[in-house]
């Protein structure tokens, strides 16, 4: 009796798995990523990050220092346990000038204002490609200001969580405690972003996905960014600090965006399946068979291609030789 349990639920769960594994929401999910231009709409988040998380960190750093001991430079060394090159990078880059303090004029006030809008209206772009939305630009401004906010809110919260539970391996256990974190962020961040277009309901598959991801990716940043960092400040000194930043920004950027892309189409299968459209069983393995039999002829092909080339210099190389002298 409990083999038979254990063999339905392994069945069961091949069935989930292959359904939203299967060719053709596979195809949907690439041709969406494809449609808002993934990788381009995730170089220019990482971009607009940096430009605006590098001057507002510096500035935070040294307002909360009258207050607590916050150090946004300590606080990256801490969380990627970062050392040699890497540290001192950016320790020179997030620090103010040793016996001066951060402060800001009129002219780095707009700057800064301009730059930390320019990302919330990127991450605003991306919410409207992604459901077809009407842009709104500068007129949702308002709402990009709030936005800004709740994500100083979201870094605090998460940078507390990477304090208390991050000081075992990896940072696993604060990752985890993050995941329902960034998710009712990421939700609340849709729906603000959107000016309200878009429903709870239609936003949760997108939190939850970019959630999981992002905790993943967070947890293998801790094992490759101190590599990058040290490598890139070895070699460039505290610019190749920037670059190791911007190359974490766009993988962090990419999993945002491609967890957009994913959690769009879950959604609309999820509508589907609630209107009664969910394909069979039998329809899933029909895909999973031609999937496969499409491989194995694109295989044989080019084994056959590789095979000619092979054949065709041996030839060659025997028409080209000198005839042999039976005399000699």
């Amino acid at each position: 009796m409990e083999g038979s349990t254990a063999r339905i639920r392994r069945e069961r769960l091949v069935r989930t798995l292959t359904f939203w594994l299967r060719p053709a929401f596979t195809l949907r999910v690439i041709n969406r990523f494809q449609k808002i231009v993934g990788f381009d709409r995730s170089m220019a988040l990482a971009s607009s990050a940096l430009t605006a998380l590098i001057p507002l960190s510096i500035l935070i750093g040294a307002v909360l220092s009258s207050f607590v001991h916050y150090d946004a430079a300590e606080q990256i060394i801490k969380r990627y346990h970062l050392t040699g090159a890497g540290a001192t990078a950016v320790s020179s880059l997030l620090s103010p000038a040793e016996g001066n303090s951060a402060s800001v004029g009129v002219f780095g006030a707009v700057f800064l204002t301009i730059s930390i809008l320019s990302f919330a209206r990127a991450a605003q772009r991306l919410i409207e490609q992604t459901w077809e939305l009407t842009p709104l630009s500068v007129r949702n401004t308002r709402n990009g200001l709030w936005w800004v906010l709740g994500l100083g809110g979201y870094a605090l919260c998460t940078a507390a969580l990477t304090a208390l539970l991050g000081e075992g391996e990896l940072g696993l256990v604060a990752s985890v405690c993050e995941v329902p974190v960034t998710a009712a962020f990421l939700v609340w961040s849709g729906r603000l972003l959107s000016a309200k277009r878009i429903e709870w309901r239609a936003l949760v598959p997108f939190g939850i996905t970019a959630a999981v991801l992002t905790a993943v990716y967070s947890v293998g940043a801790a094992v490759y960014l101190p590599r990058l960092f040290n490598s890139y400040a070895a070699r460039y000194g505290v610019v190749g600090a920037v670059f190791a930043m911007i190359s974490a920004l766009f993988a962090a950027m990419l999993v945002m965006v491609g967890s957009s892309a994913l959690g769009r189409e879950v959604h609309d299968e999820l509508d589907r399946i609630r209107r009664g459209h969910r394909p069979s069983d039998h329809e899933v393995r029909l895909q999973w068979d031609t999937m496969v039999e499409q491989s194995r002829s694109r295989w044989r092909t080019a084994r056959g291609q590789i095979s000619r080339r092979q054949t065709q210099p041996n030839q060659q190389s025997q028409q080209t030789s000198p005839p042999k002298n039976p005399d000699l």
